[in-house]
């Protein structure tokens, strides 16, 4: 019997180090301390006879046979994950999910999505970050989150990459501007106004500034804003024209405050993954991501 020789925990705090580079901050990410992590990794070693780590100051080396078993460790933890899959005791998973989200997610379908993963894994805890597409990749790459929705392009190839559809740009006004430039304006009669959109480094916003570029329009017209949320009051109340996803102003035009345009050019749309590392995170984190898939598909409908 092997089951006095190492226990999961031991394993878990093994792979933790090995993601995360120091013991730090796989405590972090355990939710222990950094005392903890290292007895636990001692057991380990003492247990197999072996040493899987070397410890220099400040950081972590993986061992030779240390390279070796962190894969088998993984495959350990993954198995255990699946045996309460299958009795259906997702439960009994004490995890935590690190998520990333951009703001267009976050102001549309993320409740939705929080609501039905509690439901399936009602022991995990989510951690959310909402921040520009760029910023999560930057999290994602250097393992601080688990699981990122976000836009593309990436910076970052990944195994876990998960397309959940497209969102479409519109152009958006009050009915008082709209009176006076018509429904189907042309582009030049928008940037008589101020142009209310997205950060200045996104796709969308580096489409916007080429087209003005190319039809001699002035970018000084173009208010980015890191916020699609604060873009939007803006619109509203009549600060310029908007080019948001029409998801973020739908209840607006619904309701009458803002008017959909119809214009000749806009940007590309909006393209939403969820994007994981499918060689090193949990199980339930590509569950995150099927209930993702299915939520973002009932929201576009």
């Amino acid at each position: 019997m092997i089951k006095s020789q190492f226990s999961l925990k031991q394993l878990e705090a093994f792979v933790q180090v090995v993601d995360t580079g120091t013991f730090r901050k796989a405590a972090a990410v355990l939710g222990t301390t950094q005392p903890n992590v290292s007895a636990r990794i001692s057991s380990l070693e003492k247990s197999l006879d072996v040493v899987l780590l070397h410890r220099d100051a400040g950081s972590v080396r993986l061992t030779e046979v240390g390279t070796t078993l962190v894969a088998a460790a993984r495959q350990v933890i993954w198995s255990g994950e699946a045996l309460l899959e299958q009795a259906k005791r997702q439960d009994l998973i004490k995890e935590r999910l690190r998520l990333g989200v951009t703001e267009l997610i976050a102001c549309t379908w993320l409740h939705d999505f929080l609501r039905a993963f509690k439901k399936s894994y009602p022991s995990v805890n989510v951690e959310l970050q909402v921040d520009l597409s760029r910023e999560i990749d930057r999290s994602l790459a250097s393992g601080q989150i688990d699981l990122a929705i976000q836009t593309a392009p990436f910076s970052t190839e990944l195994g876990g990459n998960a397309p959940l559809g497209s969102y479409r740009y519109v152009w958006v006004a009050t009915p008082e501007i709209v009176q006076r430039i018509g429904e189907k304006p042309a582009m030049a009669d928008l940037f008589g106004h101020s142009i209310l959109t997205h950060a200045r480094h996104t796709k969308a916003s580096r489409e916007l500034a080429d087209y003005a570029d190319l039809n001699d329009l002035s970018k000084d017209q173009i208010v980015h804003s890191n916020s699609l949320a604060s873009c939007l009051p803006m619109a509203v109340d009549g600060m310029g024209i908007a080019m948001l996803p029409r998801q973020i102003v739908s209840e607006s035009v619904s309701l009458g405050r803002l008017v959909e345009l119809q214009c000749d050019w806009i940007p590309s749309d909006l393209e939403v993954y969820a994007r994981f590392d499918d060689k090193r995170v949990p199980r339930f984190v590509q569950r995150a991501s099927e209930i993702a898939h299915t939520i973002a598909a009932e929201t576009r409908r």
